[in-house]
């Protein structure tokens, strides 16, 4: 038999798809002719064609030790040990191959394409970096050099092999979408947007390039144009969990939620046993549906399949603290703190507040968080103008019915237009509420950023050549950290909304004061500290007086009980805290616990956990949500606000104060942990500060047992209220500007005279 001949005969029954009457002419030449080389290399390469690549192995096996030192064959044996997972054994092959042809670019390739299955990328640039000296215009080596490049976070360079693949053949999809990729991850999202919709006219089935390009019009803010591009990726290839998956996240955010929730659910039904999407769809059942049950079971799963799941094991921690679910609480808590010190994302820096007592170990969550957004080219080179008004930027995702903005409304009012113009950065939303007016009117200008891009944002903020921009977020609420990094401004603070360091460089300043931040723990802010005499928390001196105060059964209260206090939100509680409580509580005949209502779960709970520490469930009673005249109002009824740790209460705090109510703390550990010392030594009432269990415990019961000295503390409170620091907005708005004026001087042009009191 002529094997020449066969060969040829087979080669074209294969490209006529007849594979089976192919590899049969080739099998009978093989059994005449056992070491007919190229008829068994032929073999090979046409069941590694059809994806039998087991069979194809054996072929080439044979064909190595018919030709133990063909390159030829070494090469192709490698490919086919690279393309079954088995790269380390390719990696033998090629070395063998270039004993043979040191020289050859394809080797070099191949060799390369396995040590990138190795995850040894720099090693891979090596060998590509030597093919394409050989032969620069080996198409894939350049992508695959790129793709290498990529991984490494060297995205400027990857770019550039992926030009020089295009430059050669520039129809080829697979070069544009790898290219709009890297273009992606540098930030340039037009460019990247231009690539993907390259690519896709080259090859309008490739579902990656639709996913990729939903994903860079999600960041785009171009929510249903990203819709489009997943469900295009989900109608190509309908079997792959992540574009479900990307498409549940857009579908989240165009505020469809039940959409979003199917299209997790679809995510899982392909992979029931992927972590991060079950996470997710665990923090969406609970943030928008409030679905407790399928929260919790989701989020165990997730932590159960993967304990460094991203923040799945802090939701879990936070919604079953919303639950009043404490079976687990130590257990959940010690799974964060190791995982925290070990540097994974296992837990949201916020959520992680309310539960830890460690400054560094807060800074170590914060840094972790802060990789997320890590800094990019600063698009304002510039310091802060020597002269003029300085220019404030307040950045918030809550101009709106919501906490910060009622503390900082009166500041923003009281500022001095002389010396300073304000700009609102909106991340949020028009609630046509009456503050969201009284923000609006008290700001020179309000631009709205919560439908840009970061990089768009960014822009925005530098076109109004601010000289201070205020992050009143940090990693709270509707944050925008990716605005921060690109350094819109020259001089950029942490200030209000996030009480701990953002761990990120390009942020320069917090505001404190000398009790949340005390000298010797600012070597845990990544910031420099500057600190706010009296206290650093803002308060409004036009907030609601206590008027049309209801009586006690119309608020659902015994009459003639003692009303202890916590108008806190649910996840700030924990065991501990309410086992202090229940101490207390016990010691004084005829009290009762006044808190917040929330998830039923929580009352359930609650009283449930009241009972095992010897305390009736009556005793327990829930408040629900009012606005917060009503709630202030309401407020003047307790007899005394105790206070939370490791995250005391703050906004609710000065709320219960300004009512006339007074709270008893004990100071923390942490910046979140001394707010209510801080506030307390703003209203001069340092008596009502502990520093202990104990102290806190007996003081409470002292207070509650003895009539007459409540009521002076009161009295001195209502006296206080119109005389101390603490709501008296004029003269904190004073602190405040002269705090910007010394950044603003130590920027280095000022010419604001230096305050002297300030410490950094």
């Amino acid at each position: 038999m002529n094997s020449d001949f066969a060969n040829k005969q087979a080669l074209l029954l294969f490209q006529n798809g007849q594979v089976a009457a192919a590899l049969s002419l080739l099998d009978k030449v093989l059994e005449q002719l056992p070491f007919a080389i190229e008829s068994l290399l032929l073999k090979g390469r046409l069941l590694q064609a059809s994806k039998r690549l087991g069979e194809a192995l054996i072929c080439f096996d044979r064909a190595a030790t018919i030709r133990p030192n063909s390159a030829e064959v070494l090469n192709d044996r490698g490919a086919i040990l690279n393309a079954m997972g088995r790269p380390k054994e390719a990696l033998l092959s090629f070395d063998r191959a270039l004993t043979v042809m040191p020289h050859s670019a394809v080797i070099l390739y191949n060799r390369g394409n396995a040590l990138r299955a190795l995850d040894r990328e720099t090693e891979a640039i090596a060998n590509y970096d030597r093919a394409l000296k050989v032969d620069p215009r080996l198409l894939q080596a350049w992508n695959n050099h790129g793709a290498a490049l990529h991984k490494l976070n060297r995205y400027g360079e990857a770019v550039a092999s992926f030009d020089r693949a295009i430059a050669i053949h520039s129809g080829v999809a697979e070069f544009w979408h790898n290219r709009g990729n890297a273009l992606s991850q540098m930030g340039r999202q037009e460019e990247a947007l231009q690539s993907y919709d390259q690519a896709l006219a080259l090859a309008d089935d490739l579902a990656d390039a639709w996913d990729n390009r939903g994903v860079l019009l999600r960041e785009m803010k171009r929510h249903a144009d990203a819709l489009a591009s997943h469900d295009r990726a989900v109608a190509i290839k309908p079997d792959q969990r992540l574009f479900w998956t990307n498409r549940g996240i857009v579908l989240r955010e165009l505020k469809r939620i039940s959409e979003a929730l199917e299209s997790l659910t679809k995510a899982l039904e392909i992979d029931p046993n992927h972590a991060e999407t079950l996470s997710m769809r665990g923090m969406l059942s609970w943030i928008e549906a409030r679905d407790y049950d399928s929260a919790v079971r989701d989020l165990e799963r997730a932590v159960h399949l993967d304990p460094d799941c991203t923040y799945a094991a802090g939701w879990l921690l936070l919604v079953k603290q919303y639950g009043g679910d404490w079976a687990d609480y130590d257990a959940n808590v010690t799974l964060i703190n190791v995982g925290v010190k070990a540097g994974k994302t296992v837990v949201d820096p916020f959520v992680y507040q309310a539960v830890s007592h460690s400054p560094a170990d807060l800074m170590e969550s914060s840094m972790i968080h802060a990789q997320r957004f890590p800094k990019t080219p600063a698009i304002v080179q510039r310091p802060a103008r020597a002269s003029g008004k300085i220019r404030l930027g307040y950045v918030s995702g809550e101009f709106r019915e919501q906490a910060t903005a009622h503390l900082m409304a009166g500041v923003y009012e009281h500022h001095d237009k002389e010396k300073f113009e304000i700009v609102a950065f909106d991340n949020g939303f028009d609630d046509q509420s009456p503050i969201r007016k009284r923000l609006i009117a008290a700001f020179d200008k309000f631009v709205s950023i919560a439908g840009l891009s970061d990089g768009a944002a960014a822009r925005a903020v530098a076109s109004e050549n601010i000289d201070i921009l205020i992050n009143l977020n940090g990693y709270f609420g509707e944050y925008r950290m990716g605005v921060f990094a690109q350094r819109p401004a020259p001089i950029q603070v942490n200030y209000l909304g996030f009480p701990a360091t953002l761990g990120a460089t390009y942020i320069d300043y917090i505001l404190a004061d000398a009790v949340v931040i005390p000298a010797e723990e600012r070597r845990f802010y990544s910031e420099k500290v500057l600190y706010l005499p009296h206290t650093y928390q803002a308060n409004d001196s036009r907030r609601p007086l206590v008027e049309n105060v209801p009586d006690r059964m119309e608020s659902e209260l015994p009459p003639n009980s003692f009303v202890f206090c916590n108008f806190n939100a649910a996840y700030k509680l924990t065991p501990a805290t309410f086992s202090s409580w229940m101490r207390i509580v016990k010691q004084v005949p005829d009290s009762i616990l006044w808190l917040l209502e929330g998830h039923h779960r929580f009352s359930v709970n609650l009283r449930k956990e009241a009972e095992s520490r010897g305390v009736s469930g009556d005793r327990i009673i829930m408040a629900p949500f009012l606005p917060l005249a009503a709630h202030i109002a309401r407020l003047s009824l307790a007899d005394l606000v105790l206070d939370s740790l490791p995250y005391n209460a703050h906004t609710t705090a000065a709320d219960a104060l300004w009512a006339g109510v007074p709270v008893i703390t004990q100071i923390g550990t942490t910046f979140p942990g001394r707010v209510g010392a801080s506030i307390l030594g703003a209203i001069n009432l340092p008596e009502l500060v502990t520093n202990t269990q104990a102290d806190f415990e007996s003081t409470a019961i002292r207070l509650a047992m003895n009539k007459p000295l409540l009521q002076s503390l009161r009295q001195k409170l209502a006296d206080n209220r119109t005389t101390a620091p603490l709501f008296n907005t004029a003269s904190f708005t004073k602190h405040i500007e002269t705090a910007y004026q010394t950044m603003f001087e130590n920027s280095g042009i000022g010419n604001v005279h230096k305050a002297p009191n300030f410490m950094g």
